[in-house]
């Protein structure tokens, strides 16, 4: 009898995991019609496909150094594995990948690099447009927009007016980024609201700091994915991480590609998220 019973319950817990898992392949192609997260991954669970992924894209540099070659080369090659995250990230479902692209502190590199960047920046946007508006995916860029290029912050706010409707996914773009200068802005600006009377300071909680930044409009991510090796943040998405699962591999980022980010999202899967609490 008890053999029976064990049994009748594992069919019944296999029956609802394979309910949530077709309830979330559903949701996922309602937002995203070419997702097809059981073809890429029939390993994955997809209900443990994380919402929001943020990457920290780092080695660039060591590639091309190691390679004897320029460090921008490296930013180039970069640039492809963007693409190659972006379309697994889409085959995946996932709604929302954000990128550490150029971060305050990276105004301390050679000003011959910076150029490089911003003028890569520039050509990405440009080549990548067409294929945002076919794949509906919505581009935003995070971060001071005030001592960027003018050229840039002109780019940047006309491809992300122009793919404003995007349903597909949101691919974020951390430029000019610092998250403890994002958080003193978000504070300052709540304080200022409090000064003009627009809010008393005891109203102030998480969630009406969290509305001040930028990201107010996203879930905070899920898994944040660190390339490179190095274990440290880098003053990146400091709020929105606190309770993101890390994952740091040892590829540099001009070798990460789909399969790699696959790697991520199966250790993701097999991680336990207690959130502070018991499970």
């Amino acid at each position: 009898m008890a053999t029976r019973v064990d049994t009748t319950q594992k069919n019944a817990d296999d029956a609802g995991k394979d309910g949530a898992a077709a309830s979330a392949v559903r949701a996922i192609k309602a937002r995203n019609p070419k997702a097809d997260p059981t073809g890429i991954a029939p390993d994955i669970c997809p209900t443990r496909i994380p919402r929001h992924v943020a990457i920290i894209m780092d080695g660039n540099g060591r590639w091309a150094t190691g390679k004897g070659m320029m460090r921008v080369a490296g930013h180039i090659e970069g640039a492809q594995s963007v693409r190659s995250v972006i379309e697994t990230a889409g085959k995946l479902g996932i709604e929302y990948v954000t990128l550490y692209s150029f971060s305050m502190e990276n105004w301390k590199r050679p000003a011959a690099e910076v150029d490089a960047l911003m003028a890569l920046y520039l050509a990405n946007i440009s080549s990548e447009r067409q294929k945002l508006l076919e794949e509906g995916i919505r581009f935003v860029q995070i971060g001071r927009r005030e001592g960027l290029p003018p050229e840039v912050q002109a780019a940047a706010a006309k491809l992300e007016a122009e793919t404003a409707h995007g349903t597909s996914a949101t691919l974020v773009l951390a430029v000019n980024y610092g998250s403890r200068t994002e958080i003193a802005d978000a504070a300052r600006r709540l304080a200022e609201r409090a000064v003009a009377g627009e809010i008393k300071p005891e109203q102030i909680d998480e969630a009406m700091l969290a509305g001040e930044l930028y990201t107010r409009d996203m879930p905070d991510p899920d898994l944040l994915i660190r390339t490179a090796g190095e274990l440290r943040v880098s003053n990146y998405l400091l709020w929105q991480i606190s309770y993101a699962e890390l994952y740091v591999t040892d590829t540099l980022w001009p070798d990460f590609r789909g399969e790699q980010l696959l790697e991520a999202v199966r250790a993701y899967g097999r991680r336990t998220r207690k959130f502070g609490g018991l499970v």
